[in-house]
């Protein structure tokens, strides 16, 4: 995601904060913590998995990443494990100015050890410009990336045949969100393909409904909902591999399948028998919060919002968010039912000095046992797409659904295009041009050959 994005999606989660370990089986020494609201539970640990990484007493690892408090209190609760178990420090700093002080700090040679980097573009630029900083992934971590993510991840985290990088959290953006209890009496179906989708929305609009609601405002980030929506249309009606030509530019923005595509969308966002129940017209879909757009599934005003995993956190408190609850989610279909593209983001552990301790804790973030303590001291609202992962330690049902995708082989993942594309671009053009697709009717081939040309010329 970019640094925007990032803030945004980490405020939205900030509600799902839960319990932290507290050590015994290892030093003896183990801070005991929680996050806001949390409570205290004793999580024997085995250090039988640490001793690997060897006896770091002494020795000190520093992380930046652009997670703050108060998730950043999530973050070193799950490091308690590996430095009770090893005796090392991890020194961690969150910045909402991470993407623009990275590039400083690593220019003044003044690198962390290890950072979050939030996007597979990022990264790639960093390795471009600072190649003598980035340190290749070493053999544990490389072992842990191939065993325990899908090739798409290893992928994202690989530059010009490189890895460098591995991921840390994940999301899944290809859901529909829902009333199980509204479905039920009405007698819907959940739709298994994009033709059903339709169809149902159809149904909906003949039973005297309004099938659709949406919002894509975001303060300065306004637009990048419609962004996601377009993606995952993208990824359905052109395929997985048009979906890469398109993000690295190697087919332009404004390709006839793309244009394709953004009519597709069109059809559902607007189409004003679709949109924007409970909200107002297709207009009124620019200027509703992203946050707020959902909420009229509650009253019955609107019957589906397509939204990431993410947005659970978005429904309040009182609402049960389960596959017999008052909302949940389902998959957003493809063309056919084996057709199941995923679309999603998160982000990646890279490491800027070669120390063994540094290496360790790389190895450590990669791992299942962080995973699982990470997870442990999330409650909820957080997911990775490490197979390794307890999903029992998964407190809420639609993260244990988006933890059921991301590790399914069978679901053909790719991540969010505007945070792989040029800044100017996927923060800049794609957001504004969107709007103006929505806000002002601006023409589809309009748009987006006008997004084409805010491309970069190198």
């Amino acid at each position: 995601m970019s640094s925007t994005r990032t803030r945004r999606t980490r405020a939205a989660l900030a509600g799902g904060l839960g319990l932290a370990l507290a050590l015994s089986a290892c030093s003896g020494g183990g801070d005991e913590g929680g996050g806001d609201g949390g409570g205290d539970a004793a999580a024997d640990v085995d250090c039988a998995a640490y001793e690997e990484y060897g006896d770091l007493s002494g020795k000190t690892v520093s992380v930046y990443a652009s997670i703050v408090e108060p998730e950043a209190k999530q973050q070193t609760d799950s490091y308690i494990p590996f430095e009770e178990c090893t005796g090392a420090t991890i020194e961690y700093e969150g910045s909402r100015e991470f993407e623009a002080q990275l590039p400083v700090r690593l220019r003044a040679g003044n690198p962390p050890d290890i950072a979050y980097i939030p996007q597979p573009g990022f990264l790639k630029s960093i390795v471009a410009d600072f190649p003598d900083s980035v340190v290749p992934a070493p053999e544990g971590v490389v072992a842990n990336a191939n065993e325990y993510y899908t090739e798409g991840w290893v992928n994202y985290g690989t530059v010009d045949g490189t890895l460098y990088a591995t991921p840390l959290g994940a999301n899944v953006k290809s859901f529909v969100w829902y009333s199980p209890s509204a479905f039920e009496s009405a007698g819907y179906e959940i739709p298994t393909t994009w033709d059903d989708l339709i169809s149902l929305s159809e149904q909906i609009v003949e039973d005297g409904g309004i099938p659709w609601c949406a919002g894509i405002g975001s303060g300065e980030a306004t637009g990048w909902p419609a962004t996601d929506f377009l993606e995952d249309v993208v990824l359905r009606t052109a395929g997985p591999e048009v979906y890469d030509q398109w993000v690295n530019h190697e087919i332009p923005f404004d390709d006839p399948q793309i244009v394709e595509a953004l009519g597709t969308a069109g059809e559902i966002l607007k189409n004003p028998e679709f949109v924007n129940g409970g909200l107002g017209d297709v207009t009124s879909i620019a200027s509703t919060e992203w946050v707020d757009a959902g909420l009229p599934i509650l009253d019955g005003t609107c019957w589906m919002h397509r939204a990431a995993n993410f947005y659970q956190a978005n429904w309040g408190e009182g609402v049960t968010v389960a596959e017999d609850g008052d909302v949940f989610a389902f998959y957003l279909p493809g063309e056919s039912e084996d057709d199941k593209p995923l679309l999603g983001g998160g982000e990646f552990v890279t490491a800027f000095a070669d120390r063994p301790e540094v290496a360790a804790f790389h190895a450590y973030l990669s791992s299942p046992e962080w995973a699982n303590a990470k997870a442990e001291v999330t409650g909820q609202g957080w997911i990775s797409a490490n197979s390794g992962l307890d999903p029992e330690l998964l407190q809420s049902p639609i993260d244990q659904l988006s933890f059921d995708l991301l590790t399914d082989e069978s679901y053909t993942f790719r991540f969010d295009g505007s945070d792989q594309m040029p800044g100017a671009v996927g923060t800049g053009a794609f957001w504004t041009e969107l709007t103006a697709w929505i806000a002002n009717d601006k023409a589809d081939d309009q748009v987006l050959a006008d997004i084409e040309a805010a491309w970069p010329a190198s």
